[in-house]
C-alpha cells in the first residue's frame, strides 16, 4: 500500500476505473451473447434490431479506452457477419 498522498489517491482511482471498466465489458459480453443466443432461436428480426445498440455500444467502448480499436472492430464484425449470415440463410 502507498504511504504517498498522491499515490494513495492513484489507487483510488484506478479501482474505481477497473469497476467502471469491467461493467463496460461485461455489458459488451451481455450484447453479443444475446445477439448470438437470438440468432440460434430463429429471432432474427430482433438481433436486427438489437445490433446497431451493440455496435454503438462497443464503439464508445473503443473511444474510452475499454478495447483496443482493433478488438472492438473484430467483436463488431463477429456479431455483424452472425447476423448477416442467418439473415441469408
Amino acid at each position: 500500500m502507498p504511504n504517498i498522498k498522491s499515490a494513495i489517491k492513484r489507487v483510488d482511482v484506478i479501482r474505481k476505473k477497473t469497476v467502471e471498466n469491467k461493467m463496460i465489458k461485461s455489458r459488451t459480453s451481455s450484447y453479443i451473447k444475446s445477439i448470438k443466443e437470438l440468432v440460434k432461436n430463429g429471432n432474427i428480426d430482433d438481433a436486427e434490431k438489437l445490433l446497431p445498440e451493440a455496435v454503438s455500444y462497443i464503439s464508445s467502448a473503443a473511444s474510452k479506452g475499454v478495447f483496443h480499436k482493433n478488438n472492438a472492430s473484430r467483436k463488431i464484425s463477429t456479431i455483424t457477419s452472425v447476423v448477416a449470415t442467418a439473415k441469408k440463410a
